[in-house]
């Protein structure tokens, strides 16, 4: 009842009410009609509780949600099984939660349902949109307020386990030790570049690369398409409006606007039922006036004694009204209010209220030189879209009717464009769009040689194409990939040339030797890098992964470690020394991060264990569905 007197405060008083009574009846009476006259046997049961075909369907449907909305290529008995999987450790979960006296109030449940962006519109909660979006998930109203109240249940669980954990100071230490350790090391690389220049690639070689990489020279099935395009942009530059259309619109607009106004309201609300008469709500309404009339705050007021607690949290705000929003009573009261003055009692089939007029909005609309420019706009928009509208319709037709594209560049007067070479991976402009690909490369396009669909983009163009030319899958000429191929041997040849000269280097360590001397020959320097921790972001990371997978070297010993980039450098590290990491040394933004993190874990641990056991100890019966049963 509260929330209808918020609901009218959006405007829409009837169709709310209404609504919400029609859903209501629609929606729950059905369900235990049909509920209580055809029930599906249950999928699997948990201490006694059923858990119903329906119940998986949409565990599964979640699923699917999950992974980007599509089930396509995965076995559905896969997804069964993951979803009866969850479902029982959720009803595990639920159980356990209310054996332990956990609940969820009701107004807990409203709140969290006013409070959802969601259901809101202009950050305002709008019922009737609220409805609307619960049907579409597949939600009455109960069911949704169920299935909220389990999850909020549910979430009491997990939190209890997860704000109740504790790391010790020696599991901190423990893992700082190893997170802010620190290692001193150096290296050096010798990147590929030029070393092979001298070396000539022959023809031979480019020959045999050729035959023994075929694959990589395929050249994809690819189309040119003849194509016309119908354009909202091209239908705006022949609109020409009418002498005097704008003004005659003009007029229009300010006719239904002039004179129309909303006013803002507050109300303290007195509901009368079962544990307040009327009599005695208008005693309290009169108490109520005679402290505004000493000096109380209408807002005070409404926080304390307002039975529509969501309005007495904004000072007892119910919104604007253009006249129909609020009962008839309560416009009436308001009709002879200046703004800040309050009236009252008021009687209406909700209660007793005590209502003030808080804003009143007096409409006046702007001169015709102020917005003749958007009132042209907006004509001509208008006629571009009921000209678009029309010439998509002819377009569509003929389309499918012709043989070619020749009838609609006729009638439609669009000019016959011709594309580009492109293959299933696009081109540019249009051609990269996914439909028009789609379309082109479809069969009834691409082997039945007919005109495709209108294919709309962006709403602002359509078009119609057909194959012009199709060139087969191949392999590319030698000539034409040979300069890709010595490309690609004489990369090779650099990281052949960079991992020998690496070699070489490594040789030289390992036996002792002084390699001073090398080094210069060959333009290279060791880079020395001190205390780098395993998230340091100056440094490569593969180097750094590659320095903290070293073992501690022994005292004035180090540690090696040789590596090829990615990109093919060749890389010599050597590890000199390792400093452990301590918890007291690390920043208070690093200790709480740490100290969180550990809690987290353990939280989510003991709260698998949990699970564990409840399985352990409960009675889980779920008939064979060609799963595995040993999943359970």
């Amino acid at each position: 009842m509260l929330q209808d007197i918020r609901d009218n405060s959006q405007g829409v008083i009837a169709k709310v009410i209404i609504g919400l009574i029609v859903a209501i009846f629609v929606l729950f009476g059905a369900e235990s009609i049909i509920g209580g006259l055809t029930r599906a046997p249950g999928i699997a049961e948990v201490n006694g509780e059923e858990i119903s075909d329906f119940q998986l369907q949409q565990g599964v449907q979640e699923l699917i949600n999950s992974i980007g909305g599509s089930a396509e290529g995965i076995d559905q008995s896969l997804l069964e099984q993951i979803a009866i999987n969850q479902i029982v450790e959720e009803t595990l979960l639920r159980q356990a939660a209310q054996a332990a006296a956990l609940g969820i109030s009701a107004e807990r449940i409203d709140r969290a349902i006013i409070d959802n962006p969601n259901f809101q519109v202009g950050g305002r909660f709008e019922p009737e949109f609220a409805v609307r979006t619960m049907n579409s998930q597949g939600f009455s109203i109960q069911s949704y307020k169920d299935a909220l109240s389990r999850q909020m249940l549910l979430s009491q669980v997990v939190n209890a386990y997860s704000s109740s954990g504790f790391a010790t100071e020696s599991e901190l230490q423990t893992l700082a030790s190893l997170s802010a350790q620190t290692r001193d090391f150096r290296y050096l690389t010798i990147p590929p570049g030029t070393r092979t220049l001298g070396t000539p690639i022959t023809g031979d070689e480019i020959a045999a690369y050729y035959e023994s990489n075929q694959a990589r020279f395929v050249r994809p099935e690819s189309v040119t398409v003849d194509y016309v395009v119908l354009d909202k942009a091209s239908l705006a530059d022949a609109i020409e409006l009418e002498e005097g259309a704008v003004q005659a619109q003009y007029e229009i607009e300010r006719s239904s606007f002039e004179g129309s106004a909303e006013k803002r309201a507050s109300h303290i609300l007195f509901e009368t039922g079962s544990t307040l008469s009327v009599d005695q709500a208008m005693e309290a309404a009169t108490a109520a006036i005679e402290r505004l009339n000493l000096g109380e705050s209408f807002e005070s007021l409404a926080l304390e004694l307002s039975s529509d607690q969501v309005s007495a949290e904004e000072g007892g705000d119910i919104g604007f009204s253009d006249g129909s929003a609020f009962p008839s009573e309560i416009e009436e009261a308001l009709e002879g209010l200046a703004v800040g003055d309050t009236a009252g009692p008021v009687e209406t089939e909700f209660g007793i209220h005590v209502v003030k007029l808080t804003e009143d909005n007096s409409a006046v609309f702007q001169s015709f030189d102020e917005v003749a420019a958007r009132i042209e706009r907006d004509l001509k928009s208008a006629q571009v879209e009921q000209s678009f509208a029309g010439a998509l319709s002819d377009l569509s037709n003929l389309a499918f009717e012709s043989s070619d594209l020749q009838r609609l560049s006729d009638e439609l007067g669009l000019d016959i464009l011709t594309s580009g070479d492109f293959d299933r991976s696009g081109g540019g402009g249009l051609f990269s769009e996914p439909r028009i690909l789609e379309a082109a490369f479809s069969d009834e396009v691409m082997l039945d040689g007919n005109n495709s669909d209108v294919i709309e983009i962006g709403g602002e163009r359509a078009v119609v194409l057909r194959v012009n030319t199709i060139t087969p899958e191949g392999i590319l000429p030698l000539d034409d990939v040979e300069p890709e191929i010595a490309v690609a041997l004489r990369s090779q040849m650099e990281r052949d040339a960079v991992t020998a000269l690496g070699n070489e280097l490594a040789t030289l360590l390992e036996a002792g030797s002084d390699t001073e001397l090398f080094l210069a020959d060959n333009e290279l320097q060791w880079r020395s890098e001190v205390a780098v921790r395993r998230t340091q972001s100056n440094v490569n990371r593969e180097i750094i992964e590659s320095i903290f997978a070293l073992p501690a070297p022994a005292s004035g010993s180090v540690s090696r470690s040789q590596l090829s980039l990615t990109n093919g450098t060749f890389v010599m590290a050597e590890l000199t020394s390792v400093t452990e990491g301590s918890f007291d040394a690390l920043a208070d933004a690093e200790k709480s991060a740490m100290r969180e993190s550990v809690v987290g874990d353990l939280g989510s641990s003991e709260l698998r264990a949990f699970v564990a056991n409840l399985r352990e100890t409960g009675d889980i019966v779920v008939p064979e569905r060609d799963l595995d049963g040993d999943a359970f």
